[in-house]
């Protein structure tokens, strides 16, 4: 029975600070972000007008940030060359807290780069156009790799898991993983490796604990077509018995994950439905969760269903990224609610807008106590909702509303009801409580694009108009329904009660 999600989340929150060590193949990811403008006049090629330039770590060096993010202790082994592309990696590297000292240079090959053209369509829906690599796939010479063996026998017996992240870019030889996997083993440690496509498994992956194969992967290594659940158990059964394996996993992008144990489990784990912007990093996640929960001491379907939902946060984001413990708990402590749990802490509310704004998403934002939700609420709503991609709504807390001085019994119903009503709106994206006098704090926060406030209101005296207006965004005064407001609402009410009394 596959884990429910709010025990998973649990499992998050007890993760600690797991040691993991990552062995693998180091890349630069770089992307070059700009406008799609037109047809070059040179050629029959798009002209992208680049404005932005970003560098992020790829392969092994992915796993190892996105493990320090979720809060591992993490050291990274591979092989970096001589050249400003390997300082650039070892600076992304210190700057996420990943130790580094058994990456060792050679000076012969030159680091794994990847370039990326990113083209935004009339300033929005970011589209990947091209990508340019700059590499070398050689095997290391056998003196770097016994090297390399080496320091990774010092740190194996001090490691929780062992993680091997081949980009089929030369580090991951036969000759030292066959070594990484036979020493973890003497000391009771699992390896979990991310395979290459195609080539001898059994040659490079025997005896490793667990893979993480995709469909095609896995089809290409076994010979069997995988094309539902059933195909990819027997697939996963296969890899299990013929490289000495105690899991055999299949990734199945949106069909989840397939498990045959060794003891004799058998489970498919079921994934909610995304919005995929970028599969980049996507098995990157996926094996530093599995990493990062089995090194916690937890089992395989707890270790799956997690990196489900971690992979699944992966996809929402552009290019590789990290996603936090926070996210995480998040995603799985609300995985089987009905709809999308809206109400959010401020500083996820930051880390989900930072992703949306990477995929050219307008905010909005709005506020208020929407003590006794009515109709002239939902159209106020809707019409602010048509002013962007998102809206994010301010909400007062119980204490707020209180001192607004709307009445002794004032609000109605509590925070966390107003929330609830609020999040079944289709137009409401994510709702913040905010306890200060104005919403002022949370709008420099959010730096929203659209301020929406009633038609009631003078544009001068909306607060955080100003702030708006100076980062480039606007002021819209919605609609309001003429006699409709709770105040009025709750009078009516009275009234009828006291008549009803008399």
């Amino acid at each position: 029975m596959e884990p429910r999600p709010s025990s998973l989340g649990d499992i998050v929150e007890r993760l600690g600070t797991p040691r993991v060590l990552v062995v693998g193949d180091l890349i630069l990811d770089r992307y070059v972000w700009g406008n799609a403008e037109r047809i070059s006049q040179e050629a029959p090629v798009i002209l992208l007008r680049a404005d932005r330039r970003e560098e992020r770590l790829g392969g092994a060096a992915s796993v190892a940030m996105m493990l320090s993010a979720l809060g591992a202790e993490v050291i990274l082994a591979g092989v970096l060359g001589d050249d400003a592309t390997a300082e650039r990696c070892r600076d992304l590297l210190d700057a996420h807290q990943v130790g580094h000292h058994t990456v060792l240079t050679d000076p012969h090959r030159p680091s794994t780069l990847k370039e990326r053209y990113i083209g935004r369509a009339q300033q929005k829906h970011p589209q990947q156009m091209m990508r340019v690599d700059y590499e070398v796939r050689d095997p290391l010479e056998e003196p770097l790799a016994h090297l390399l063996i080496t320091a990774l026998a010092q740190e194996i017996a001090s490691a929780d898991v062992v993680l091997v992240s081949d980009y089929d870019k030369g580090v991951c030889t036969p000759t030292v993983l066959r070594e990484v996997i036979a020493i973890a083993r003497r000391h009771g440690k699992k390896v979990i490796v991310d395979p290459i496509r195609g080539g001898n498994y059994a040659e490079r992956y025997r005896g490793c604990s667990s893979m993480t194969p995709n469909r095609l992967e896995a089809g290409l290594a076994t010979g069997i077509e995988i094309h539902d659940v059933a195909s990819a158990m027997v697939a996963a059964e296969h890899l299990c018995q013929t490289l000495d394996m105690e899991a055999g996993i299949v990734t199945l992008d949106r069909d989840g994950m397939a498990l045959v144990h060794r003891d004799g489990r058998r489970q498919h784990f079921s994934v909610r439905q995304r919005d995929v912007y970028d599969i980049t990093g996507a098995g990157d996640m996926v094996l530093a969760m599995l990493g990062m929960v089995l090194a916690a001491g937890f089992d395989y379907p707890e270790a799956i269903a997690i990196a489900n939902s971690a992979g699944g946060l992966e996809v929402e984001r552009i290019g590789v990224a990290t996603v936090s413990r926070a996210e995480i708990i998040h995603d799985l402590k609300t995985a089987d609610r009905t709809g999308r749990e809206k109400l959010v802490s401020r500083e996820l509310l930051v880390e989900q807008l930072q992703r949306h704004r990477q995929q050219g998403k307008s905010i909005v934002f709005t506020n208020g106590c929407f003590d006794i939700l009515h109709g002239g609420h939902v159209g106020y709503l809707q019409e602010a909702r048509a002013q962007g991609d998102l809206l994010i709504v301010g909400l007062n807390t119980d204490a707020s509303v209180r001192r607004l001085g709307k009445g002794p019994d004032r609000p109605i119903n509590d925070e966390r009801q107003r929330a609830v009503v609020l999040g079944a709106l289709e137009c409401v994206d994510y709702i913040c409580l905010f306890d200060e006098p104005t919403p002022l704090a949370l709008i420099e926060l959010i730096e929203p694009t659209v301020l929406v406030k009633g038609a009631d209101y003078k544009p001068e005296d909306v607060v955080g108009r100003e702030f708006v207006e100076a980062r480039g965004g606007r002021l819209h005064l919605a609609e309001l329904v003429p006699g409709r407001s709770t105040t009025r609402l709750v009078d009516q009410i009275r009234q009828n009660q006291s008549n009803q009394a008399a």
